[in-house]
């Protein structure tokens, strides 16, 4: 995903350097962390892009508070794409320490029960790098079972380097596939927001984008804008968040703008207005949310009767020897031909059409 990055890999022998890293990312000082790293003291790893795993579509994300591994069963029967266990804001200050184990334990307990391939993305949220947990988190919870991580605040591609460095070493140890962990870039401040692009760009790891854009919060006290339901103040972030994934090769933007809890007239409406912009899924607050935004972001039965006439008219045009045709009012060509393809074959990963259905 985006260019081609080389990762540090720390020896094991090398234990100066890890402490010095640790020091960076457990103390106040988070910036430079690769400087840490002595010239010539490590190898170099060149991700091998066939051995990373493929991106996934995440129409729905759900939030489970890591000091609570009760609630996992509950998440996973909403049929929600991703679960996030979370190390961050919603455990409290004084169980983060045991939640890292109850974390561990989930992941595991996950990874043992995906039987289909529509069990959810085992992710976790760690603390950010300004808040000291970063190191220990990723110590803990750095395993075969987990998919990807959340970093909080990452602001730029030297935040990003700092974690690249630090999963390639816990990588190594827990035996696993170099960039076998992937990373989503959450954007919630300013400073994401205005570098998204050049962020997401610069690690292989980056196979998600959520742009964070709803009421109260970082992103809110950040931008300064006074949130709405209708959503016109954030436009422009939604947009340019979607144009910086897509730009990056993230094919898969998601948003996280919807709070209100019993309100779910209003969340249908606000994930309608994101699949309009451009997003593929919603990061969400609570379990009764899942149903509904996998709903929104499922083709329609019109939209995939739609893509299938289109290719036939397409097909039987082009047996006429031309290359545009008139299909329900509109002037169709080539270039409106890929985007049906790729639409009907979403479909049939989501189990809605059959493998034959989606060809053309």
């Amino acid at each position: 995903m985006g260019m081609a990055f080389a990762a540090v890999v720390l020896s094991e022998s090398d234990a100066t350097v890890m402490t010095g890293v640790r020091d960076r990312v457990s103390g106040t000082h988070t910036t430079q962390v690769i400087n840490q790293v002595p010239t010539g003291a490590n190898q170099q790893c060149d991700y091998n892009p066939a051995a990373m795993p493929q991106t996934q579509l995440i129409r729905s994300s759900l939030f489970v508070p890591g000091h609570k591994p009760e609630w996992v069963a509950k998440a996973i029967a909403t049929e929600v794409d991703e679960i996030i266990l979370d190390l961050e804001d919603a455990v409290p200050d004084n169980q983060k320490a045991e939640a890292r184990g109850l974390v561990r334990a989930s992941l595991e307990a996950l990874q043992a029960d995906a039987s289909t391939a529509s069990s959810p993305i085992r992710t976790v949220r760690v603390n950010g790098l300004v808040t000291g947990g970063t190191f220990d988190d990723l110590e803990a919870i750095v395993c075969p079972a987990l998919d990807v991580v959340i970093l909080p605040k990452v602001e730029s591609v030297e935040d990003m380097a700092q974690l690249d460095t630090l999963l390639a070493e816990f990588e190594r140890r827990a035996g696993c596939e170099p960039g076998r962990v992937q990373t989503t870039l959450a954007m919630e401040t300013a400073l994401a927001m205005r570098h998204a692009y050049n962020i997401a760009a610069s690690s292989p790891r980056v196979n998600h984008l959520v742009l964070a854009c709803g009421r109260g919060g970082d992103a809110a006290r950040a931008v300064g804008y006074q949130w709405t339901p209708t959503g016109e103040e954030t436009m422009y972030l939604r947009s340019k968040a979607v144009l910086d994934a897509r730009a990056a090769g993230i094919a898969y933007p998601t948003v996280t703008s919807w709070w209100d809890i019993p309100d779910l007239d209003g969340l249908r409406r606000d994930a309608e207005l994101n699949r309009r912009i451009g997003f593929r899924g919603m990061m969400v607050m609570h379990p009764s949310h899942v149903a509904v935004v996998n709903e929104v972001f499922n083709p329609s039965q019109d939209e995939i009767a739609h893509a299938q006439g289109l290719l036939e008219a397409m097909a039987a045009a082009e047996r006429e020897g031309s290359a545009a045709t008139i299909y329900e009012g509109d002037l169709v060509d080539y270039a409106m031909v890929p985007t049906a393809r790729e639409l009907l074959e979403l479909a049939e990963r989501l189990g809605m059409l059959a493998p034959a259905e989606s060809e053309g």
